[in-house]
């Protein structure tokens, strides 16, 4: 499904990526986690190309995203569904014409358009607030509508980048809630970054460390958790006994 070779990526001469390489599988879920300023939001938004890498190659099904036309691209695009760290909601839309705008635009007709963006209002628990506007919602809903937005056109390839980062603690719950039912009842590709450490546990096939602009280690969530290779993933499991050590005194 996805293929990325050689990513690298510098800003102002100092290097972001230094090289990265890794492979998604059809219907995979992999979360990409590691120390802030480690490349994670650089290397998921150079798949879509809303950050453009300086070497690399990547290819989603057998296509170099690197190489379209920018009308190429758009169309890709709309098979990658992509989830901001902060909402990207139009104010003056309401939560239904913020789904249904992606879909309006790739020349969907009006019906369809609402009925779909009413199926995956449903999906994230918001069909209640198919009228609201994004300013009497809190920042979780918003975020569920970011979500509900990127599922409105089906598409096989979902990206989140860190997606609660920007919410308050009490609302990231909620937020997460609705990624893990995503994640149990959709066949969509999903490639997660996060620093949610139990949800990444539930939900992860794989997850992927990266330090310093590289990946530093992969593998299943238990095999990392419980005997980590990387001094990254060492640093995983001592957050993880601490965790389960506070939560258990």
């Amino acid at each position: 499904m996805l293929s990325i070779k050689g990513l690298k990526k510098s800003y102002n001469s100092i290097p972001v990526l230094k090289g990265v390489d890794l492979e998604v599988a059809s219907g995979e879920i992999v979360v990409l986690m590691g120390p802030s300023g480690c490349g994670k939001s650089t290397t998921i938004r150079c798949i879509n190309r809303l950050t453009e890498p300086e070497e690399g190659e990547i290819y989603f099904k057998d296509r170099n995203v690197l190489k379209l036309s920018q009308e190429e691209l758009r169309v890709v695009r709309r098979e990658m569904g992509f989830v901001f760290q902060h909402f990207h909601l139009l104010d003056r839309l309401t939560a239904g014409e913020n789904v249904q705008f992606p879909l309006i635009m790739a020349g969907w007709k009006e019906d369809l358009a609402l009925a779909k963006a009413q199926e995956v209002l449903a999906k994230v628990e918001l069909q209640e607030h198919f009228q609201s506007y994004p300013r009497d919602l809190s920042g979780g809903q918003q975020q569920r509508i970011g979500i509900a937005r990127a599922l409105a056109l089906n598409p096989q390839l979902l990206l989140l980048d860190e997606p609660t980062a920007a919410l308050d603690p009490i609302l990231v719950r909620e937020v997460l809630w609705v990624m893990e039912e995503l994640a149990k009842q959709e066949k969509t590709t999903m490639l997660i970054v996060t620093h949610e450490l139990s949800f990444a546990l539930r939900v992860a096939h794989r997850i992927v460390l990266m330090d310093k602009g590289e990946i530093v280690e992969i593998g299943k969530p238990k095999d990392i958790f419980r005997s980590p290779q990387s001094f990254i993933g060492q640093k995983y499991k001592e957050l993880l006994e601490y965790q389960w050590e506070e939560k258990y005194q």
